[in-house]
């Protein structure tokens, strides 16, 4: 099966076919659209941003259509980033500009006041608007400064306390397995393997 993901963000897209690989999923991002309009995030909750990017990128291209909303909830700060976790630092952030707001705004935070959890909504729709649902969450602790050269994002300052590193500093390997992306597409594989291809176009 071959499935078109609604993103640009090449970190994200190898993550999702290192992990769908294994299923005979082959991946192909928006590039292969280039002609396609960006479409504008504007939901209240991840499930309503990551519908709305895989329902329209389906409809304009007739595949089947595979989009996410991922992002970084910190309890202490009211759940944010969240929804905005990409561009928490303005339209045009880039990750060391979104890492670094998010430590000014964590630094007076104890130690125990620095639970975070990364949280990934996966929409995967057909043309006609039909929809399924996957959800992945993955607990952590927010560092004070940065660890690892892997990942993208806010991964270097997100540490795994069962590991005791950050999703920088663990081998992909791991990183997908554990990961909120990696429950969502091994929750979308297991469905596409357990029920045929039901969203084919």
């Amino acid at each position: 099966m071959e499935l078109l993901v609604a993103t640009r963000n090449q970190g994200k897209l190898k993550e999702i076919a290192n992990l769908l690989g294994d299923a005979g999923i082959l991946v192909k991002g928006l590039d292969a659209f280039e002609s396609l309009p960006e479409v504008i995030e504007d939901g209240d909750s991840f499930s309503a941003n990551a519908r709305k990017k895989a329902e329209t990128v389906a409809r304009l291209t007739g595949c089947v259509t595979l989009a996410d909303d991922s992002g970084l909830v910190v309890e202490a700060l009211g759940g944010r980033p969240g929804i905005h976790s990409a561009r928490y630092a303005g339209p045009a952030a880039t990750d060391a500009d979104n890492n670094r707001t998010l430590l000014q705004e964590m630094a007076s935070l104890r130690a125990d006041q620095r639970q975070a959890a990364f949280v990934c909504v996966m929409a995967l729709c057909r043309p006609d608007g039909t929809c399924r649902f996957f959800e992945g969450r993955l607990e952590g602790i927010i560092l004070t400064e940065g660890r690892g050269s892997g990942g993208f994002g806010y991964d270097p300052l997100f540490l795994v306390p069962e590991y005791g590193m950050t999703l920088a500093e663990l081998p992909m390997q791991i990183k997908n397995r554990i990961s909120h992306r990696g429950q969502a597409l091994r929750q979308l594989a297991d469905s596409l393997r357990c029920f045929g291809a039901p969203l084919s176009a």
